[in-house]
C-alpha cells in the first residue's frame, strides 16, 4: 500500500516507521514546507493519507485528497466544527477516518469510561470531574481525547449537559482541568466522588507509537472505502 503522509512532526515520523516496518511505502511526505505540493497531481498513486497536522490546516488537507479520491486518516483535532462538512463529502463518495486518539488502549478506556457513567446515573452523592495531562507544544485545549471523554459523560449521566474548561462545583457541569507539561504524551484521569469515597480510573500513554500503530492499523482498513468510520469500526467495539 502506498501512504501519503500529511504534517511530518514527531507523530508524522513514528508513522512512517511504523508503516515501512509493516511493508507499506510512502508515496507523498507533505510538511510546511511544501504544502504547496498536497495536489491531485501528487497524490495520483496513493491509496490513503494519514493526516496528522494543526486544526487551522487539516479542513483544506481533506479536501485536496477528496478532489484526488484518496481517502483519509486524520487524528487532528480541534476543527469539529467543520465536521458536518466532511461527513456531506463522504456521503458523496470520500472516505473518512478519523479519531481524537488512535490508542487501543485509550478506545477500550472511552468504552469503560461510558459504562462507569452509567453505573454512577442513580447515585446522586457523586460528582465527577477530569484532568488531561498533556505535552507543552499541545495547540488544543482541552484535548480531542478529553472531549470524546466529557462526551461519553454528557451522554450517559442525566445531571451532567455540558462541561467546562475550569474547576465548577456546579450539578450540570464537568470540570476540565487541562494541563501542559513537559513532554507527557498524554494522561486522563477521571475521578467520581463523594464526602466518603473516591473511583477513579485513568489512562496513561507512555509514548507515541501506540497512537501511530493505530494510525497505520486505520489506514489499512481503509482503501477502496467511502464513508465516514471511526475506531469503533476498526476494533468492532
Amino acid at each position: 500500500m502506498k501512504i501519503a503522509i500529511i504534517g511530518y512532526g514527531k507523530m508524522g515520523k513514528e508513522i512512517e516507521q511504523i508503516a515501512i516496518s509493516r511493508g507499506h511505502e510512502i508515496g507523498l511526505i507533505i510538511d510546511q514546507n511544501n504544502s504547496n505540493e498536497l495536489c491531485s497531481e501528487q497524490l495520483t498513486d496513493i491509496d490513503v493519507a494519514i493526516e496528522f497536522t494543526n486544526p487551522d490546516s487539516a479542513y483544506n488537507n481533506y479536501l485536496e485528497c477528496f478532489k484526488a479520491n484518496v481517502p483519509v486518516v486524520s487524528g487532528t483535532t480541534g476543527w469539529l466544527d467543520k465536521m458536518e462538512n466532511v461527513k456531506d463529502y463522504c456521503q458523496k463518495g470520500n472516505g473518512f477516518f478519523y479519531a481524537s486518539n488512535f490508542s487501543l488502549g485509550v478506545n477500550l478506556f472511552f468504552e469503560l469510561n461510558k459504562k462507569l457513567a452509567k453505573l454512577m446515573a442513580p447515585f446522586s452523592e457523586y460528582n465527577v470531574d477530569m484532568e488531561e495531562i498533556h505535552h507543552i507544544h499541545k495547540l488544543d485545549s482541552p484535548s480531542g481525547t478529553a472531549l470524546t471523554l466529557a462526551d461519553g459523560i454528557l451522554e450517559n449521566h442525566p445531571k451532567k449537559d455540558k462541561w467546562i474548561e475550569a474547576s465548577s462545583m456546579k450539578e450540570d457541569e464537568l470540570s476540565i482541568l487541562a494541563k501542559r507539561h513537559g513532554a507527557v504524551p498524554g494522561t486522563h484521569s477521571i475521578t467520581w466522588h463523594s464526602e466518603v469515597d473516591e473511583i477513579s480510573i485513568q489512562h496513561q500513554a507512555y509514548s507515541r507509537k501506540g497512537f501511530a500503530l493505530g494510525a497505520v492499523l486505520a489506514a489499512e482498513f481503509m482503501p477502496e472505502k467511502s464513508g465516514f468510520y471511526g475506531m469503533n469500526d476498526l476494533l468492532q467495539l
